[in-house]
């Protein structure tokens, strides 16, 4: 007898629990000798950019699924501090570095998403009594083929990208002894004083969290899947800006970084069911296998409903989370208090 469908809880994406997203800036000081504020981020940034290019061999070799999204994860996190260091007016040099981070991360996103359901659909096919086991073969099997197009298609993207130099150039940039041009001791951010870098981090802090409440208030209006996927990618910026105010150990940063962690699992578990159906609808439109397979099609679309049904928890749990919630206005308190006073906020903790 089959056993009846549940929800599966997914697999870990960069923006939930695992061995790179539990993030070094959590850790309770970064030094404790006399530092500036430049040198600490500077060192989160570097901290970062090796995390990066440590990942690039086991990417390459195509089977490690972690390394995939661990390195994507240490790219959105140096992008983050990168953004900190270096704001607009961004000089050509780091404009042109940051696009390139961007771009690796981006060549390997449906690889990524590939894996994500193929951890999904394998954990059900690993029940003894998997219900519809013959229409999760046949979609796992779809993905695996769509997994192997998509990894080929990102390697290509990732060899005209240049890792390596991408790495040796920013690194110039970042390197405390470096002799490039664009070194720490010819950087306007070196030169700030403390209170002025604790300005610097509190009109960032201002920005993604504008960004953050307005993309919120919007999906309360408009639930669609565009308004609420805005909402996960404007949580990612706002968590891990606050991982780096958190390396100052500002207090209740590490009470909105849980926060925000936890939002994210429950918009990432949407997320993913949104891509899965999607993947599924894919596989059914295709004519030849709708002519040759009709039965298995229609198993997939009956999959396709309760998928969505599953969907829905997850969305209603987001919704829980961000609609009059204590939790919600505990954040907001926090960045209206970091606002109103950066100084008290930062005071004697980088010194």
């Amino acid at each position: 007898m089959n056993e009846p469908d549940r929800i599966i809880e997914l697999p870990p994406r960069e923006d939930e629990a695992g061995s790179e997203t539990t993030p070094a800036p959590l850790q309770p000081a970064l030094d404790r000798e006399p530092v500036t504020p430049w040198k600490k981020v500077r060192k989160l940034a570097l901290r970062q950019l090796d995390r990066f290019i440590s990942l690039e061999p086991k990417v390459l070799r195509g089977d490690d699924r972690d390394s995939i999204h661990d390195l994507r994860v240490a790219s959105r996190r140096l992008q983050q501090v990168l953004d900190l260091l270096y704001p607009p007016p961004r000089p050509a040099e780091i404009r042109r570095l940051r696009r390139k981070g961007r771009r690796s991360r981006r060549a390997l996103g449906e690889v990524r998403n590939c894996d994500v359901q193929l951890q999904f659909v394998e954990r059900i096919l690993g029940r003894k009594r998997a219900a519809r086991r013959p229409t999760w073969e046949a979609v796992r099997h779809y993905l695996l083929e769509r997994r192997s197009g998509s990894f080929d298609k990102a390697m290509r993207k990732l060899s005209k990208i240049n890792l390596a130099i991408f790495y040796v150039h920013l690194k110039d940039h970042l390197a405390p002894n470096g002799t490039g041009p664009h070194t720490p001791h010819n950087d306007p951010a070196a030169t700030l004083t403390p209170e002025e870098f604790h300005a610097r981090l509190a009109q960032a802090l201002e920005r993604v969290w504008q960004r953050f409440e307005t993309q919120v208030a919007h999906s309360q209006r408009d639930a669609s899947m565009g308004v609420i996927h805005g909402v996960r990618i404007a949580a990612k910026r706002f968590r891990y800006l606050t991982e780096v105010i958190h390396a100052f150990d500002v207090p209740g940063s590490d009470r909105t970084v849980a926060w925000l962690r936890s939002l994210q699992e429950h918009l990432g578990n949407w997320h993913d069911r949104e891509v899965l159906e999607q993947m599924m609808i894919e596989m059914v439109a295709r004519p030849d296998f709708l002519r040759d397979q009709l039965e298995t099609a229609l198993g997939v679309e009956r999959l396709i409903l309760r998928n969505r049904a599953q969907k829905e928890t997850y969305r209603r749990k987001y919704f829980e989370m961000t609609q009059d919630s204590a939790g919600f206005e505990k954040v907001r308190d926090w960045v209206t208090d970091l606002l109103a006073s950066p100084a008290t906020a930062f005071t004697g903790r980088d010194r």
